[in-house]
């Protein structure tokens, strides 16, 4: 018995020493993610296309128009890089999208643990309790696609939620912070359908035909000029269906981010400076090359890095969490 339970523990605390180690997402999940974020213009609620990466002992949930935002902003450095070369001095003009989701979150329910990555140049990592919500499943059914799913009803964040879960699949996560349910969370809303998450599609991850590593992830090849242009974050990974958190971030607590981001509301130029950025770069694009440091780089090479991302920031008076009722 003894021998049992050394294996049983052993067992344990390999599958979590596991959980945090980066493993390949077994299936992804789209949803049509809608927030009424100004109660004062309801026929104008915040929409956004997010995807749930799924693997066998963590999930990871992002924007996948920030993915798609990303490619064509890659696009249009390249093109101009090319239309620039031997120029001597090359200015970048990049125009994206609107503003959208940054934010990714980290769920590895074995551990009972939830981080959420934020990128203010650097990449930062928050700790937050894993969401522990008294799910009441009823009997109700509903077919989502081909997937037959059960609802549940719950409290999270200051909302009442109704969640529509598949029991045929072994994954107890969700979009979002939803989680906890004996099958994957298809589809959420809450009682106003202030917030849902509306299911659009689901796909079976085909492997690799080389495990990937975040360690080992090679830098951007050189563009033509010597310079490397690299778009999004410095710890994207190579194969985007890789779940890992990235090795490179900068652990803190969501207080001391509050302030690091205050100050990059207040002076984004002198943050940027102090984080060895360059004033150009808004977050999204990152360059280096050899002999100069970011932000630098050779003499006349890159003279101008500009970003410009559609629309006003979005009135906020109605957050996706409320706080909750005394």
């Amino acid at each position: 018995m003894r021998n049992l339970f050394l294996f049983l523990s052993f067992g344990i605390i390999m599958l979590q020493a596991r959980a945090q180690s980066p493993e390949m997402a077994k299936a992804t999940v789209r949803y049509k993610f809608s927030h009424l974020r100004d109660t004062t213009q309801k026929d104008k609620p915040y929409t956004e296309n997010m995807i749930l990466f799924l693997g066998q002992t963590a999930s990871a949930y992002k924007s996948y128009d920030r993915k798609l935002q990303d490619a064509l902003m890659k696009k249009q450095v390249e093109q101009q890089m090319a239309e620039q070369k031997g120029s001597g001095n090359v200015n970048i003009k990049v125009t994206g999208g609107r503003p959208i989701t940054r934010s990714e979150i980290y769920q590895f329910p074995a551990q009972k643990k939830m981080m959420r990555k934020e990128n203010l140049i650097t990449p930062y990592l928050i700790e937050e309790p894993m969401p522990t919500i008294d799910w009441k499943i009823t009997t109700d059914t509903a077919t989502f696609g081909t997937l037959l799913c059960q609802k549940a009803t719950g409290h999270f964040g200051g909302r009442d939620y109704t969640a529509w879960f598949c029991p045929d699949l072994p994954f107890r996560a969700g979009p979002w912070k939803l989680n906890g349910l004996p099958g994957l969370i298809v589809e959420a809303y809450d009682t106003n359908k202030e917030v849902e998450f509306k299911f659009d599609g689901m796909e079976q991850v085909v492997a690799s035909e080389k495990p990937a590593d975040a360690a080992n992830t090679p830098p951007p090849p050189p563009n033509p000029d010597g310079a490397v242009i690299r778009i999004s974050g410095p710890d994207d990974n190579q194969d985007p269906n890789l779940i890992a958190l990235p090795a490179n971030a900068v652990r803190t607590s969501q207080k001391e981010f509050d302030k690091l981001q205050a100050a990059m509301r207040k002076d984004p130029q002198a943050f940027m400076a102090a984080m060895g950025g360059s004033a150009g770069n808004a977050g999204n694009i990152a360059r280096s090359a050899p002999g100069g440091s970011a932000g630098s780089g050779p003499v006349g090479q890159i003279r101008s890095v500009s970003v410009n991302v559609g629309g006003a920031p979005s009135v906020i008076n109605n957050p996706l969490e409320l706080p909750e009722k005394k």
